[in-house]
């Protein structure tokens, strides 16, 4: 007669080590002011070995307090990227003389914790900027170029804005809808011109949060509020400095990052649920798991994505794509419908496949798709957002003809590469990590408006007809600023 006796062995490097595990990002500093602060947690092993899974949701404990406070006003998120790491967002609501970040694993600071933020601790609605540009850069650890900005300011040796802001409005003011700004001694200036000008707001929340951050440079700017760029104009000619969220290759269009990025860095954990850090707590089931089919849904703003459908249909086994809305081509509804019930942003990476195509100009969801656990497929475009130029085909995504013609090809090719493609999937993943959260975004925006203020000849001014665009009041709980008698003093 034999006896087996089954012994459950738990090695040590089954489990984080609280002293091994890395802490880091820009959430543990208290001079970065972010509308939600951010760092990540890296699960170590006691070998010193980064874990690639999750070792659970609920393996790191964060607290944040306030010395002396009996309740800090501050909304905290763990989130677990499932791949070994969580990211940690925080939204202040009220300014703290200092704050403390508590990490635990199983009742045992890690690292480095308790991390010690000695204020004052800024939120984001503190009007408090920084009076040094340079030291601002530094603090939030921007980059020292963006290549996108050089190539579009290079088409502009100098800006007069005494010239740009009268021709300007007679040149696009009767048919297009613009924002005219003026940015003197840190305060906000605009007019508007045209009829669809709603879009202003985002513009006018972005500058505001960067003047309560950073004293801006004077600078005087037009924002084309519409989807297409303006600037048709070749470089032989004396084009004019527009400012846009999408750029294409036939335009001279200055680009910022778009609208609904722009948004969606603004309102994280606010009135947005889709951002860059709420999309890497949704990728989905691990790859393997991932349906092998290629995923697409939209509404009906370009041809091309007629086109889609229609192979979709004919090829249900390798494309599943469909139209949640008809506007443009409503009269090919019936051809091309029925229509389809919205699916959850984050349920898109339960493919492992995401189609990127154009609509009426570059289809703003890309920053998005990137930062999930699928790999892109891209169609080739002229129309660009501020980040494409620092994207590689093949490296960050796959990328398919304008027209589609190969788009079967390279699914069939991504099928029977899946190791090659889940490593052009993480590095998808990796720089939107790196290049499209809310601090590089910031500071995107601070270095386009002072290159380009660099730019100015003549001093930008408050025009007549402008109005000013006042701070939102937070009178429930102010903040007192440190700086202001500092830059008073320069």
């Amino acid at each position: 007669m034999y006896t087996f006796h089954l012994r459950v062995v738990f090695l040590a490097d089954e489990v984080p080590s609280a002293s091994k595990t890395l802490v880091w990002g820009p959430g543990l500093h208290a001079n970065i002011v972010l509308p939600a602060r951010f760092f990540y947690i890296q699960a170590v092993d006691s070998s010193g070995r980064n874990f690639t899974t999750s070792p659970g949701e609920k393996t790191f404990e964060v607290k944040i307090t306030s010395p002396g406070e009996h309740l800090t006003r501050i909304w905290l998120q763990v989130l677990d990227r499932k791949d070994g790491s969580f990211l940690v967002r925080y939204r202040m609501y009220s300014t703290y003389p200092e704050i403390h970040i508590h990490i635990l694993l199983k009742n045992e600071h890690v690292t480095n914790s308790p991390f010690i933020l000695e204020g004052p601790v800024y939120h984001e609605g503190c009007d408090c900027p920084q009076p040094s540009g340079p030291v601002w850069e530094a603090h939030m650890r921007c980059p020292d170029s963006f290549p996108q900005i050089d190539r579009d300011l290079s088409a502009f040796p100098n800006v007069d804005p005494d010239r740009i802001a009268q021709e300007i409005p007679q040149r696009f003011g009767q048919r297009q809808s613009l924002c005219h700004y003026t940015v003197k001694d840190n305060k906000v200036y605009v007019t508007t011109f045209g009829e669809h000008v709603g879009f202003r707001i985002f513009t006018d929340s972005i500058l505001l949060s960067l003047t309560r951050k950073v004293w801006l440079p004077d600078v005087e700017f037009f924002v084309n509020l519409g989807d297409w760029p303006l600037e048709k104009r070749k470089l032989t000619d004396k084009i004019h400095p527009i400012f846009s969220w999408c750029g294409s290759n036939n335009t001279q269009d200055i680009v910022m990052p778009t609208y609904d990025l722009t948004e969606s860095v603004l309102e994280t954990m606010g009135r947005v649920s889709l951002d860059m850090t709420s999309v890497q707590a949704n990728t989905g089931p691990p790859w393997a798991e991932k349906n092998a089919t290629a995923f697409w849904r939209g509404r009906d703003s370009r041809q091309e994505r007629l086109e889609l459908v229609k192979l979709s249909r004919a090829h249900p086994d390798m494309i599943d794509a469909a139209f949640t809305n008809f506007f443009f081509f409503k009269h090919d509804e019936s051809l091309y419908g029925p229509l389809v019930k919205h699916v959850s942003f984050f349920d898109f990476f339960k493919y492992k496949y995401q189609i990127n195509i154009d609509g009426t100009v570059a289809a703003y969801r890309l920053p998005y798709l990137l930062a999930g656990d699928s790999v892109v497929l891209k169609q080739d475009s002229g129309y660009y957002e501020h980040f494409y130029n620092e994207l590689r085909p093949w490296e960050h995504y796959i990328p398919v003809r304008a027209d589609l013609g190969d788009l079967l090809d390279k699914i069939r090719w991504a099928r029977s590469h899946d190791e090659e493609v889940k490593k052009i999937a993480l590095a998808g993943q990796q720089f939107a990590r790196n290049h499209l959260m809310g601090d590089k975004i910031l500071c995107y925006y601070y270095k386009l408006f002072k290159q380009y203020a660099q730019l100015q000849i003549t001093e930008p001014q408050v025009r007549q007809g402008m109005e000013r665009v006042e701070q939102p009041t937070d009178d429930l709980f102010p903040c007192s600023c440190h700086r202001k008698r500092l830059k008073d003093e320069l």
